[in-house]
């Protein structure tokens, strides 16, 4: 049985049935289930967040929030030699994301009038990190790095216990490393209900970040309005366009990284060799066998796994702009002079060397990118995701009697008189 699903380019009704199964909606009855959470810990606070950190985390726990001697004791079980290559990594997202800061703006008109935008960060934002099947401190610089260069200066950490009521030494690490300064052990639909809604212990905030589950997923889609959360993730998911130079073995390797995710994760490979994409499949029964993940990465890749032979580099593109990848690698020759043709991906990966992992933890990007098709619209984590624009206006009286007839004609023709009274009894037009 062959590990990736063959899809011929041309087959137009093939791809788009393909395309269209990656999306998915929110589950109504996980929908259900994480709106009587939210209700719940709206009404009851910490209480509610203990009962179901006992309830779904298998834990009693008596404070939330995370002590000074609880960091102390995880950060003591850290190698040093970690903490070394996670302020590395620091140091590279930080210099990569002050980049993006902005200025605002005044633009000054005619005699008396002026106007222009001003750009703030957000106050608090609460950032999600997940537990479940692995601990994650990459999530916790990608998240917590972009909103401190931005200017919040209150960052909220929420994230699950293990089984003895404490948080991961890997995310302590990372925490001390970005300088959070509040982390609080609460996680699942509960932990975002707790950020949206605040309780006696956690604080409410202004913006939501961070990856989760489904049930966690559903919640930032739930209170969203109530406060702004950064996007609806799904599943990780690459697409690798290989020539005939490209190493199978780093190929096949680059699609595993991510088929080793999540049952649902999807990896796509394009090229113009077919014999390419035979000794990929080759690589990828030998590499996930010995992987310890091997059973993850072998449902994945029989069920979202695929491959499509195209008859150029410019048709793989092409198709890699209608598939709109979370992470494109393009394993081919001088690919920098292929950027210009890339029109939708999350992030792209530039030549043979260049493994979508560098970019998940040490080269500075930023990993937290859209997923399902929505890189067609929606952009990477930055410094943007973490201000408002908020914009002023100044008219004189003298500006004021030069335009207000103009406005009142406006104001006139969509039958608003009321906006064009508060422009006459300012200028005295009868």
């Amino acid at each position: 049985m062959k590990m990736l699903k063959r899809i011929d380019p041309n087959n137009i009704e093939e791809l788009c049935s393909f395309l269209d199964g990656r999306m998915s909606d929110a589950d109504p009855a996980i929908l259900q289930r994480v709106s009587a959470i939210l209700e719940r810990v709206r009404n009851e606070g910490d209480e509610a967040l203990f009962d179901y950190t006992k309830q779904f985390d298998q834990v009693e726990i008596s404070e939330l929030k995370v002590s000074e001697e609880e960091m102390a004791e995880a950060l003591a079980k850290v190698d040093d030699s970690l903490l070394k290559d996670l302020q590395e990594a620091a140091e590279n997202i930080t210099a990569y994301h002050k980049l993006q800061l902005q200025e605002g703006y005044e633009l000054k008109k005619e005699t008396g009038v002026y106007l222009g935008q001003r750009i703030m960060p957000l106050a608090r934002v609460g950032v999600y990190v997940p537990g479940g099947r692995a601990a994650y401190p990459s999530t916790v610089l990608m998240n917590v790095l972009p909103a401190k260069i931005a200017g919040v200066k209150d960052i909220v950490m929420v994230t699950p216990p293990d089984k003895e009521g404490r948080i991961a030494p890997v995310i302590a690490a990372a925490a001390k490393v970005a300088g959070v300064k509040a982390i609080y052990k609460v996680g699942g639909a509960q932990a975002v209900a707790a950020l949206a809604y605040g309780t006696q212990t956690i604080p409410r905030v202004d913006k939501i970040v961070g990856p989760g589950n489904a049930y966690v997923a559903s919640a930032k889609r739930l209170v969203f309005g109530r406060v702004d959360i950064d996007m609806i993730a799904g599943p990780s998911e690459i697409l690798v366009i290989a020539d005939h130079n490209a190493d199978a073995k780093a190929v096949a390797a680059d699609l595993i990284s991510q088929a080793e995710h999540d049952p649902l994760a999807c990896s796509i490979l394009l090229s113009d060799d077919a014999d390419k994409i035979d000794e990929v499949e080759t690589e990828l029964k030998r590499q996930s066998a010995a992987l310890p993940r091997k059973e993850i990465i072998e449902k994945s890749l029989q069920a979202y796994g695929t491959a499509m032979l195209c008859s150029s580099i410019e048709q793989c593109i092409e198709l890699a702009n209608q598939i709109a990848p979370e992470h494109l690698e393009l394993m081919v020759e001088q690919a920098r002079d292929y950027l210009d043709q890339v029109r939708n991906a999350g992030s792209v990966f530039l030549g043979y060397m260049t493994c979508e992992s560098i970019g998940d933890y040490f080269g500075g990007t930023n990993h937290v990118l859209p997923t399902n098709g929505t890189a067609r619209f929606a952009s990477a984590l930055s410094c943007d995701d973490f201000v408002k624009r908020s914009s002023y206006l100044y008219y004189s009286k003298e500006a004021l009697l030069r335009d207000g007839r103009k406005i009142m004609n406006i104001a006139h023709q969509e039958g608003l008189d009321g906006h064009a009274n508060a422009v006459k009894v300012r200028i005295g037009d009868e």
